[in-house]
């Protein structure tokens, strides 16, 4: 028990996730609609012991600095920010509570991912990580053009469904962005419905990480191609990590419920707000220690390249 209020500021989806999670673990949570923000009624207050910053991509930088002002660790959902400069910007202002924060990737907690953590890919020289869903099909009563994802600036499917690059940084040290196509909208300019960046290191790693907004089929794949054997996960029912090499093939299958992770990232968080370690996953996200990867999303959605665009009915 943290014991005073958890703020959870944004009331979208994501931010009643947060609240009703905050609410099953024993926290007394309090959801605060972005629309009736009020920072000077919450600037000092004493029975605030935690924040979640659960609004869109844009707003960030004051949320972070009023959290260190008040000495009150956060947990920021991704992604951080989407230019190199916000990046620095927002990790100098979080300095004062950044050990004792966390970033909201909560695909570093997927059972498959997980296990993936536990095999050697010292051998491995190539992925390819893949994720794409029909926009249309996200929610009901929810407009692509009335949504954050519709903005030019903060938006877009590379910041949306940026975890595959978090855990190719994440997997793989040093990776540079080599490359960024995308394909857009005539209708929304500057917002990417597909981007694949590139992506290679000094020791000779290449990857590849695919996102959409059009695939009519929801997927989230990744590959690894490594000299003794390649390695395949679905981190979508069925979930399933495959490893296979010249003389046989094994698949190992996970039981699923998406909010297990974000109830085990929340845990992590209760536990470092209330000075305790966390758990023993060493992908944990703490803010601290996310730097490179919120530096290569933002490298990565700055190297974007428009090829094209595809012409689909949104609303």
């Amino acid at each position: 028990m943290v014991g005073p209020t958890v703020l959870v500021i944004g009331a979208g989806s994501i931010g009643r996730r947060h609240a009703a999670n905050l609410d099953r673990l024993g926290e007394r949570a309090e959801l605060i609609p972005w629309r009736t923000w009020d920072a000077g009624q919450i600037d000092g207050r004493r029975d605030v012991g935690a924040v979640v910053i659960a609004t869109a991509t844009p707003i960030r930088l004051e949320l972070v600095r009023l959290c260190a002002r008040n000495n009150w660790p956060f947990y920021c959902e991704k992604p951080l920010a989407w230019r190199t400069s916000q990046v620095a910007d927002l990790y100098r202002a979080a300095r004062p509570v950044a050990d004792r924060s966390l970033m909201g990737f909560m695909m570093r907690y997927h059972p498959a991912v997980r296990a993936l953590g536990d095999i050697d890919l010292t051998g491995a020289y190539r992925f390819h990580f893949l994720v794409g869903h029909d926009v249309r099909q996200w929610r009901k009563n929810w407009r692509f053009s009335d949504s954050y994802a519709a903005k030019a600036e903060g938006g877009g499917v590379l910041l949306d469904l940026c975890h595959e690059i978090d855990l190719a940084n994440a997997l793989f040290s040093g990776l540079n962005v080599t490359g960024a196509n995308s394909i857009g909208h005539a209708e929304f300019p500057g917002v990417d419905f597909e981007t694949s960046v590139s992506f290679g290191s000094d020791s000779g790693m290449q990857g590849i990480v695919s996102m959409d907004y059009l695939s009519p089929v929801s997927q989230r794949r990744m590959q690894f191609d490594g000299l003794d054997r390649i390695i395949d996960l679905n981190l979508v029912d069925p979930v399933t990590l495959t490893t296979a090499d010249p003389v046989r093939s094994a698949t190992q299958e996970f039981g699923f419920d998406r909010n297990d992770m974000f109830l085990d990232a929340m845990r992590d968080f209760l536990a470092l707000v209330s000075g305790e370690p966390g758990s023993a996953n060493p992908l944990m996200p703490r803010f601290d220690r996310m730097r490179s990867t919120a530096d290569l999303i933002a490298q990565s959605w700055e190297a974007r390249r428009f090829r094209g665009s595809v012409d689909i009915a949104l609303d």
